[in-house]
């Protein structure tokens, strides 16, 4: 089905996790990517996560604000450069409050959102199912798209087993889970290349994640 001609409306997937296809117009979709663009250069740049077990995740990451690492932050990349994380800008933030209240209908909270994850998913790439549990807040967890379509498998709390519903994400796309989502199992275990669309210039999917560390 053609999604032009057939609107994908905002759905809530489980209770405290919206969907909101399209929330990113195009000129906000460009600046985006031209900022991430701009994060992945070094130092602190674009890196290849080692898990403790010794494997490597198969999307590659850079931080602001917080750097994350296998399972904690700080200040400095740890576990690649050792440079300073780069800054957190205010206009993110502002992003994120006014996702949530797209996806929520009400704001976010007080405390700033101050941590920004985006990882780069190119051809093959995945993500594992996973809780976002390295964060001292409960606020919620705001999701932007862009690029290629991916299968975005959104689970329960308990387990990374099922009960799971798969979304598909497609360039622009917003989902938000906080409440009794906030801690829900996630991943990705699928991309589509060659789905982005083709203004963009972007081979490959960027997934910008913006949390509250409380830290």
């Amino acid at each position: 089905m053609d999604g032009e001609l057939f609107p994908r409306p905002p759905a809530e997937i489980a209770p405290g996790a919206v969907h909101v296809p399209g929330w990113l117009d195009t000129a906000a979709q460009h600046r985006l990517l031209a900022a991430c663009r701009a994060w992945a250069r070094p130092p602190a740049g674009l890196r290849t996560v080692r898990m403790p077990s010794g494997g490597e995740m198969s999307v590659r990451t850079v931080c602001l604000g917080w750097h994350w690492f296998p399972y904690g932050y700080a200040r400095t990349v740890v576990d690649g450069d050792g440079a300073p994380v780069k800054p957190f800008p205010a206009w993110l933030d502002d992003l994120a409050r006014d996702a949530v209240r797209a996806a929520h209908g009400t704001g976010p909270g007080p405390d700033p959102y101050d941590i920004a994850l985006i990882n780069f998913y190119d051809a093959g790439a995945r993500m594992g199912l996973h809780r976002d549990s390295d964060e001292k807040s409960p606020a919620p967890v705001v999701s932007l798209s862009l690029g290629d379509t991916c299968v975005f498998r959104f689970g329960n709390t308990r387990t990374r087993t099922r009960p799971w519903t798969d979304v598909e994400l497609r360039s622009g796309d917003l989902f938000v889970f906080g409440g009794p989502s906030r801690l829900a199992y996630h991943g990705v275990p699928r991309t589509f290349p060659g789905t982005a669309p083709p203004h963009l210039g972007l081979r490959g999917r960027l997934n910008i994640t913006l949390r509250v560390s409380g830290l």
